[in-house]
């Protein structure tokens, strides 16, 4: 992989700080996505039935049985993606992958269509991580345009998730999604990766706040991340965790475009 442009870390640092300074507005004391929304859980989607050809695609993992957890990275593609993709393949880990366009998706096209050739899940992250609910409904159906095609172009599929930057969404923003096919995955369980490169702090964070039908925010664009994956899929493993991509957790049900998972 080539090494961070200065233009590339420029970005990265812009990225930490934004959102660095939205935790005290978005992140409950649980560090879980935004509070005050109305969320469905994705024990609640598993009673719902599936297609067939639907269930074939998530594959054997039951998760009304099994103790699952999904593992999700955003902001990415980025330097540290191929190495990432390295340990997931070894780990035999599945992942869901929320991605931007604008210097991540154009810069390293080759390992977006790698993470869909090894079975991760491609979605969303928006384009260039515009804050949804500042913008006008045409701005935002640019970013999500915009990113789904690229990602089409380059997989085969189009995304039938997104997840919105800092978590912050509302009812325009659901109608939107709704209409472009688009189901929001906020999270329940984040390392706060933007405020430390320390790969050990990070895993604890994640193992000391993991519990079944959780789905892990990390972002593989920081220096201290992607060390600190082993260690976390090692420690949740011993613990009796499957890992599952977001659309494995809530089969047999399915995710349904405009609403909002966690």
């Amino acid at each position: 992989m080539p090494s961070p442009t200065r233009k590339t870390k420029k970005i990265g640092t812009s990225f930490r700080a934004a959102a660095a300074g939205v935790v005290a507005a978005c992140l409950s004391p649980a560090l879980t996505g935004c509070a005050g929304l109305d969320t469905t859980a994705p024990s609640a989607v598993r009673t719902q039935p599936a297609a067939t050809a639907q269930a074939a695609r998530l594959g054997a993992v039951d998760c009304r049985r099994a103790k699952c957890i999904a593992l999700t990275f955003d902001a990415g593609p980025s330097e540290h993606s191929a190495r990432l993709l390295d340990i997931l393949r070894d780990k035999q880990v599945p992942a869901t992958f929320f991605l931007l366009g604008e210097r991540h998706i154009e810069k390293y096209p080759q390992l977006v269509r790698r993470m869909a050739d090894e079975g991760h899940e491609v979605a969303s992250h928006t384009w260039d991580h515009r804050i949804l609910t500042e913008l006008e409904p045409d701005e935002i159906r640019e970013e999500l345009r915009r990113t789904d095609e690229e990602i089409q172009r380059l997989t085969g599929r189009r995304p039938t998730l997104m997840r919105p930057p800092q978590g912050r969404t509302d009812d325009t923003v659901h109608e939107i999604c709704r209409e472009l096919g688009l189901a929001e995955v906020l999270w329940t369980v984040t390392a706060k990766d933007y405020t430390t490169e320390d790969p050990a702090l990070i895993r604890r964070r994640v193992l000391d706040r993991a519990d079944r039908d959780g789905i892990i925010l990390l972002h593989d664009l920081y220096a201290g991340t992607v060390p600190a994956v082993p260690g976390i899929v090692d420690g949740l493993k011993e613990r009796g965790y499957v890992f599952v991509t977001v659309p494995q957790l809530l089969a047999p049900g399915t995710a349904e475009p405009g609403e909002v998972y966690r």
